[in-house]
């Protein structure tokens, strides 16, 4: 019985020093994930779905830049798909995994709508074994052309892994 507890112990060690080192310095991270599935809100969106690729590099222990891009498909008549690409960065508030992120985007739909939107976003990073994560997150990302109708706040569900 002892035995066992000491392995329990010694395992759990091994697993939270294992989930430190995903946020040292020099890593670099690859992701994607899936946005709106309905569940995000704006002033004239009906149906709202997305897919999104990530790129990052942990310039310090838990400090990470980021660089990423979009596709958004909605049910707006006048919008109804855009692209976007961006830049962030994240900070890894615990070393279990959950962070805080901010970004700024520029979006572009259609011929004649172009908008800037930074947002923040409160995450977590779920290690499934020692590099791969899906992290759940909720985001708000704030229009500067009608706050009340572009402005969104959604959940989105990505992979992720940390080379």
């Amino acid at each position: 019985m002892l035995k066992k507890r000491i392995l329990y112990v010694v395992v759990a060690m091994l697993f939270a020093v294992s989930v430190h080192a995903q946020f040292e310095k020099d890593k670099l991270y690859i992701g994607a994930s899936m946005t709106g599935l309905n569940l995000s809100f704006n002033g004239v969106d009906d149906l709202n779905i997305g897919v999104e690729a990530q790129g990052g590099y942990l310039v310090d222990d838990n400090l990470m830049l980021l660089a990423n891009a979009s596709f958004q498909h909605s049910g707006n008549k006048v919008v109804p798909n855009s692209y976007s690409a961006g830049v962030g960065g994240r900070y890894y508030i615990i070393q279990n995994g959950i962070y805080l992120g901010a970004n700024c985007k520029w979006i572009h739909a259609q011929h004649s709508y172009n908008d800037i939107m930074p947002g923040v976003e409160v995450g977590y990073a779920f290690f499934i074994n020692g590099s791969v994560t899906i992290e759940p997150a909720v985001y708000y990302n704030q229009s500067f052309k009608s706050h009340s109708d572009y402005s969104t706040i959604g959940f989105k569900v990505g992979i992720g892994v940390y080379l």
